[in-house]
């Protein structure tokens, strides 16, 4: 039987026990793995055999859990990582090195912006931010001829502007680059961004795959279809030898289906080892069982939650493309079609003194940097995850001085518009 509904593999996916062995997934909390000979071990470390020496690199539990995020975004190969920032850092590292450069989506997360545009370019990077609204010919005029990725978010966290990935993945394509989508706020329940041309998927699998505000925890999902060896000179890290592993050429060894992961497995996990714990994994992997039915709630309740607020009258106004007169409306139709994520933002009449006001009124939902998790919480991002940026780079990632972030949880809809209700009053 072929696991192909998303539902199914949410529950089993990656992991078939076999006659005797564990139902659930083991946890094999061990730092090392012992082999009887030098030998044996000798060819892990040339990359000819596979199997696990430290888990600085690879762990059985962590390599479950992510071909089980692997399956459900319909991708290659995939690694997990200590956090999403660090799954961001990896995709984009694992191509890119000092003197090149990268295009990226402005509306992105604060913290990924301030990565690329801060510490990455500390390490020789170079960014360029478009719009996620930018016409193809604005989109075009960013790529420079040592451009190495493209970079945006399928839902925008916090602006919630819906990317598009099919004009996106185009002109990726065009210049020989590939786009790369972090997909956290979606997840591969509501969108799988490989369909629509992306060729790596990141996520913050802190957020919805989790679900539960338990287990920091990141993930790269390649989908196999960019052809590195096209592009052999844009790309010599996976493309010609790699001395420190004795001469490997990863798309040589491992096709271009392997080639990415492993590169960044063996390299960046062996010398930055932003290595996932086993014990976060399996918590993960518990979250992913119920990511299809909890998905489903967020979206329910976001939605009603953005209803009322759209209607009230101390509501400049709201940011949610179920609305729709959302400006993603019609885009959210094409990527989301059975709903987006369960975060709303809006801005209070009176400014950010107002936003802030209404937050400390708040009963049910508590003020808290985390979203998307069982519980309802906000933010207001100007004060916090965006507090770097000055009020040009707010603008331009979609995020005013009145926005507020509302990560609406699983509780009840009525219990959530009642306390919205009476903050604001």
């Amino acid at each position: 039987m072929t696991m192909a509904k998303i539902e199914t593999l949410c529950v089993q996916g990656g992991y078939s026990p076999k006659n005797g062995e564990p139902r659930q997934i083991p946890i094999i909390q061990s730092t090392t793995f012992k082999y009887d000979t030098s030998e044996d071990m000798g060819k892990l470390f040339d990359l000819e055999a596979s199997g696990y020496f430290y888990t600085r690199l690879q762990n059985p539990t962590n390599d479950t859990v992510a071909a089980r995020i692997c399956a459900l975004e319909g991708g290659s190969a995939a690694m997990l990582t200590s956090s999403g920032q660090a799954a961001n850092f990896y995709a984009v590292f694992n191509i890119a090195n000092c003197g090149d450069h990268v295009v990226a989506c402005s509306a992105i997360y604060g913290g990924t912006y301030n990565l690329f545009a801060v510490t990455m370019k500390k390490m020789g990077i170079d960014f360029t931010f478009v719009s996620p609204d930018c016409t193809d010919e604005e989109l075009d005029a960013a790529f420079r001829p040592n451009t190495k990725a493209l970079f945006g978010e399928t839902i925008a966290n916090p602006a919630l502007s819906v990317l598009d990935i099919e004009q996106f993945a185009k002109a990726a394509h065009r210049h020989g680059v590939p786009l790369i989508v972090d997909n956290t706020f979606a997840t591969p329940v509501n969108c799988r961004p490989i369909e629509w041309g992306a060729d790596i998927v990141t996520h913050s699998t802190t957020k919805y795959m989790d679900g539960h505000g338990s287990a920091v925890g990141g993930c790269i999902v390649d989908s196999g279809h960019f052809d590195w060896d096209r592009y052999a000179d844009k790309y010599p890290g996976l493309t010609t030898p790699d001395e420190s592993y004795h001469g490997v050429i990863y798309t040589k060894q491992f096709g271009l289906g392997g080639a990415f992961i492993t590169k960044a497995t063996s390299q960046l996990m062996r010398d930055f080892g932003s290595i996932q714990s086993p014990q976060n994994a399996f918590i993960l992997g518990l979250g992913l069982e119920s990511l299809h039915v909890r998905m489903r709630r967020h979206c329910e309740n976001a939605q009603k939650v953005a209803e009322f607020l759209s209607g009230h009258e101390k509501i400049a106004w709201v940011s949610y493309c179920g609305l729709p007169g959302d400006k993603y409306h019609e885009r959210a139709k094409k990527y989301l079609p059975e709903g987006s994520c369960g975060v709303v933002s809006f801005g209070v009449k009176g400014g950010r003194k107002a936003a802030e006001a209404f937050m400390k009124k708040l009963r049910v939902a508590a003020i808290e940097t985390h979203v998307a998790d069982a519980r309802t919480c906000c933010l207001h991002p100007a004060s916090a995850t965006h507090r770097q940026m000055n009020d040009e780079e707010l603008l331009a990632a979609g995020v005013s001085p009145d926005l507020v972030r509302l990560s609406v949880g699983l509780e009840s809809a009525d219990d959530l518009i009642e306390d919205i209700a009476q903050a604001l009053s």
